[in-house]
C-alpha cells in the first residue's frame, strides 16, 4: 500500500533495526559509521523513497545551505558562464543555488531582494542593477553576507570580484593603436560600472598614446531598455549607429566595441561603406563569444575570466558565511587580449 505520508527518518530507523542518530549519521556520511552500515541505510532510504528535510536541518544548524545568485539578464554569455561557474563551486561545497534574474529592473531587484529574505538564503552573490541599489541595504541589515560580482557598489561594504575593464581596454588600444590617428568607443547605454570603466581606458589609451580626443568619440548605443526589461544584444544596434555616421571619407582608424555583438554590427556597417578590416579601420570588440573566431575577418576582442569570477565569489562568499568579520575585499582579473584578423599584427623588428 502506497504511503500517504512523507516518509521520515523514523521509518528509515524502524526498517533497519537501528537508532535515528545512527541512521542520521549513516546518510551524512560520517565517520562513526561503518561503510557496510552506510550502504545498507542507503539502500533501504531509496527503497522507502525518503528525501532528507532541508527544512528541519535547517532548524538545527541555522543554516539552509541555499546561496542566492542574482544577475540582470541570462543571454549576456558572460553571465551564461559565471552561473555555470557558481553553481558547480557550490554544489562541491554541498550548496543549492537559488537563481533570480531582474531583467535590468529595480523594481524586479527589490522583489528578489525580498525573495533571498524569506527564502533565508545563507548569503548572496549578485549583480547589481546599479542604479537605485537600495534594496541591498535590507540585506546588509539582515546580516546576510553578499558578494557583488561585475558591477560594483562599494557604499555597502559588500566584497566584490570583477573584470578590470579599464586596464583591459586600454591595453587592447595601446597594442593596436600605432600609427592612428582617431578612435571611435562604441558602447551601451546602461549607467553601470563596467561601461564607465571601459570608457576610461579607452580615454587613458587616447590620452597615451598622443592621439588627439577631440577627433575621437565615445558613442552610446541604444541598446537593451524596454518597459521594465531587457533584452540580448544584437548586431543590429551598433550597425544603424556606424551606418548613419561612417562614410568612406569620413571615418576612424579605430572601432572599439563595447561588446562583441555590436563588433559584427560594425563590421558589416564598414563592409557595405567599401572599408577594409584591418587595413582602412582597425576593430577591437569586448567579450570573446564564441563567433568572434569564426567571423570574416577574425575579430581581436578582449577574453572575460567568467569562470574564475563565479568561482572566486563563492569562495569568498563561504568565507563571509563561516566569518563574516574583516575588512571589504576587492578583487579584479584583467581580461586577456585575442588578437585576431580585425587588427594589424606588429611588425617585428
Amino acid at each position: 500500500m502506497a504511503r500517504s505520508r512523507r516518509v521520515t527518518l523514523q521509518d528509515v530507523a524502524d526498517e533497519v533495526g537501528l537508532s535515528v542518530n545512527t541512521v542520521s549519521r549513516a546518510l551524512a556520511g560520517k565517520n562513526q559509521v561503518s561503510e557496510r552500515t552506510r550502504s545498507t541505510v542507503r539502500s533501504v532510504a531509496a527503497r522507502l523513497g525518503y528525501v532528507p528535510n532541508s527544512h528541519a536541518r535547517s532548524l538545527v544548524s541555522g543554516r539552509t545551505m541555499v546561496v542566492g545568485l542574482v544577475i540582470t539578464n541570462p543571454s549576456n554569455p558572460f553571465y551564461a558562464a559565471l552561473i555555470s561557474a557558481v553553481e558547480q563551486r557550490c554544489r562541491r561545497s554541498g550548496y543549492s543555488v537559488l537563481l533570480l534574474v531582474t531583467e535590468e529592473s529595480e523594481a524586479n531587484e527589490g522583489e528578489a531582494v525580498e525573495q533571498l529574505l524569506t527564502y533565508g538564503v545563507d548569503g548572496v552573490i549578485a549583480i547589481p542593477v546599479q542604479r537605485d541599489g537600495d534594496s541591498w541595504s535590507r540585506l546588509a541589515a539582515a546580516k546576510i553576507p553578499v558578494v557583488f560580482v561585475s558591477r560594483d557598489l562599494p557604499e555597502f561594504g559588500f566584497d566584490f570580484v570583477g573584470i578590470d575593464a579599464e586596464a583591459g581596454v586600454a591595453e587592447a588600444v595601446e597594442r593596436v593603436a600605432a600609427g592612428i590617428d582617431r578612435a571611435w568607443l562604441f558602447e551601451e547605454d546602461l549607467r553601470i560600472s563596467t561601461t564607465e570603466a571601459r570608457i576610461a581606458g579607452f580615454r587613458r589609451a587616447l590620452e597615451a598614446g598622443g592621439i588627439d580626443q577631440r577627433k575621437s568619440l565615445v558613442l552610446k548605443v541604444q541598446t537593451r531598455r524596454t518597459a521594465g526589461a531587457s533584452r540580448p544584444w544584437r548586431p543590429d544596434d551598433a550597425y544603424q549607429m556606424a551606418a548613419n555616421l561612417i562614410t568612406e571619407q569620413n571615418h576612424p582608424d579605430l572601432v572599439v566595441a563595447g561588446n562583441d555583438h555590436f563588433a559584427l554590427g560594425i563590421l558589416k556597417a564598414l563592409r557595405e561603406r567599401g572599408l577594409a578590416v584591418p587595413d582602412d579601420v582597425q576593430v577591437v570588440g569586448y567579450g570573446d563569444h564564441p563567433f568572434a573566431a569564426y567571423l570574416d575577418p577574425a575579430l581581436t576582442t578582449l577574453r572575460l575570466p567568467a569562470e574564475d569570477v563565479g568561482a572566486t565569489a563563492v569562495d569568498h562568499l563561504l568565507e563571509r558565511i563561516a566569518d563574516p568579520a574583516g575588512p571589504r575585499r576587492t578583487l579584479l582579473f584583467r581580461p586577456e587580449l585575442v588578437e585576431r584578423d580585425s587588427t594589424r599584427r606588429p611588425v617585428s623588428a
